[in-house]
């Protein structure tokens, strides 16, 4: 027979109570979701997984094109200034060093590192992965793409054509031709120098009143370095303007986003200091983030957190 529901007794009424149930499995599954970073590491997870598919199989589109446009006709660079290996060490190398010399050494603290080394994290894949998906759905040529294609000699110079006029043989080459908005380079370096660089600026409190030059200057450094990689690769006649400024500002802007859902605004007093871990917390969610808006009738005391709201008010 099912449980019979229970009697509670208050105020000389009867009140009826649902039958206990067991909250199985899914209850401390559930928090432990909530109170962990469980969902960010799986959401790494599938980013990282779904970015070797995207590499190992897919193909870009390839738009038409025409022999005789100029703006395609640049040489191609067999030996890159800033190779993917180069990338990497100046884009994610460089930045995870600064975290942990800067969280285990200068200023231990084990909570800032772990959510400071996922927010760099989640910043590269979530770029990398928006740049892979949008240079395979427009599939723009680049600077060097004749260069690449090795078009055959009967083709006609000022028709429209396809890929299928293109002789060279290795795949790769080829069709990479086509990957050229936006540029990978350009966001990859912004998404984690300029994680680098908000990190910098929070802990160096860049935006206080009276900040000195030379922390402007530390804090620029990152920057400095993703605008020089962009650049090579103009250099490098793999992109033209208009892919490295997307691809920078795609970059830039995915590691606000990211820095954001571990830190407070790098404006504010506390900008130096991560929200607390999702375990209740209330500082997690009292020191910034979003708030309700004050009226102006209402005093100190009527803000959210009470007689705490001047701490989350006063920047």
């Amino acid at each position: 027979m099912p449980p019979q529901p229970q009697e509670d007794v208050r105020n000389g009424r009867k009140a009826k109570l649902s039958p206990t149930r067991d909250p199985g499995l899914l209850e401390p599954i559930n928090r432990f979701w909530q109170k962990s970073y469980a969902g960010d590491y799986l959401g790494i997870a599938i980013l990282a997984i779904t970015l070797i598919l995207l590499k190992a199989f897919d193909e870009p589109f390839h738009q038409l094109f025409i022999l005789s446009d100029t703006r395609i006709q640049h040489p191609h660079a067999e030996n890159q200034q800033v190779d993917v290996f180069w990338l990497c060490i100046y884009a994610l190398g460089v930045p995870m060093i600064v975290l942990v010399l800067w969280n285990l050494v200068l200023k231990p603290n084990w909570h800032k590192l772990h959510v400071s080394l996922l927010g760099l994290a989640s910043s590269i894949l979530i770029t990398e992965f928006i740049t892979d998906v949008l240079k395979d759905a427009i599939g723009r040529p680049r600077p060097d793409l004749i260069a690449r294609c090795q078009p055959d000699p009967s083709t006609p110079k000022n028709e429209f054509v396809t890929i299928d006029v293109c002789t060279e043989t290795r795949h790769h080459l080829l069709h990479d031709g086509w990957r050229s908005f936006p540029s990978g380079h350009s966001s990859f370096s912004f998404s984690g120098l300029g994680f680098l660089a908000l990190f910098l600026a929070a802990q160096l409190h860049m935006f206080r009143p009276r900040a000195s030059v030379f922390t402007v200057l530390i804090c620029l450094v990152p920057l400095m370095g993703a605008a020089l990689i962009a650049i090579s690769r103009l250099e490098d006649y793999r992109h033209d303007v208009f892919d490295v400024t997307a691809g920078s500002i795609l970059g830039l802007s995915v590691a606000l986003c990211n820095w954001r859902r571990y830190y407070p605004s790098p404006l504010s007093k506390y900008c130096d200091e991560p929200y607390d871990a999702p375990s209740g917390s209330r500082r997690a969610s009292s020191v910034d983030g979003f708030q309700r808006v004050r009226d102006e009738e209402e005093g100190p005391e009527d803000d959210l957190g009470g007689g705490s709201s001047h701490r989350g008010t006063s920047r």
